[in-house]
């Protein structure tokens, strides 16, 4: 099996993102290495918003891509950044279990948690991996992926960011989906992946001890709130059953052909 590099991913950026990080560095398979600088994932940024223009200003973006619904832009609006434009992509549009903007109160309520362990006992993981199936397949999910890479592609791509609320599913299945089609292996893929639980899941210590006072066990969180290998493991699969392979997917599912494929391979790789 391939050892991802050890130092790789990158650290954040902006110590107070961890879960932020550039996707430059990766080695592709015919020897060539995605840029670094350009293109980066994050979670939202509800612990810069009194300075974001200052916390991410080396990072010197030109996009955004909102990968959240309407109720989490709501509830928490990206900041309104000099020289960036925001551009938001509903991905769970079309989900009849779309992700609440304010998870953290929700997790807090007594009521709530003691439903919540009742109804999701045992069944999380299925729950995300089913999750992971539909950001492959549903409609609004191939529509808000598509032009994100359409954007990638567009002549004004200067450095961007893609992010979710705690970008670990819309965006890593975002950063998945890119590094593969770039030609990174595989395994160097799911390393990206799972590096979500060692940057996000301590920074989430707090909502675990709301959600453990409100009378949970913190444990039944982890598969909510953090990254399995069997969640990227549906995608994959989900891809391989509907599209044959990523370069499929891209061209069936996104509508991406393989001259517009080449094309973002071209803007994001070195050599």
């Amino acid at each position: 099996m391939t050892q991802a590099p050890a130092a790789l991913p990158a650290p954040s950026p902006v110590p107070a993102l961890p879960n932020l990080r550039d996707l430059g560095g990766w080695s592709t398979a015919d020897g060539r290495t995605v840029k670094s600088g350009k293109l980066f994932r994050s979670t939202d940024f509800r612990n810069v918003a009194d300075d974001a223009q200052a916390a991410l200003a080396g990072l010197d973006l030109r996009t955004i891509y909102d990968l959240r619904s309407e109720a989490e832009r709501q509830a928490l609006p990206d900041p309104a950044l000099a020289g960036v434009t925001d551009v938001p992509l509903d991905v769970l549009a079309d989900s009849k279990h779309a992700i609440p903007g304010n998870l953290n109160k929700i997790l807090a309520d007594p009521t709530v948690v003691a439903e919540f362990t009742k109804q999701m006992a045992g069944k999380s993981a299925d729950f995300i991996a089913g999750t992971y199936r539909d950001l492959v397949t549903m409609p609004s999910a191939k529509n808000s992926y598509r032009r994100f890479y359409l954007g990638l592609l567009g002549e004004d791509s200067g450095p961007a960011l893609f992010h979710c609320t705690t970008g670990k599913d819309r965006t890593g299945w975002a950063a998945a989906g890119f590094l593969s089609l770039m030609g990174v292996d595989r395994d160097a893929v799911y390393h990206d992946y799972l590096e979500t639980n060692e940057r996000l899941l301590p920074s989430l210590a707090p909502l675990f001890d709301e959600f453990a006072a409100a009378g949970g066990d913190p444990e039944a969180l982890r598969p909510l709130l953090g990254v399995r290998r069997e969640y990227l493991d549906a995608a994959f699969a989900e891809v391989a059953k509907a599209y044959g392979d990523v370069a499929g997917y891209f061209a069936q599912g996104l509508g991406i052909d393989a001259a517009g494929q080449d094309r973002l391979r071209d803007r994001y790789l070195l050599g």
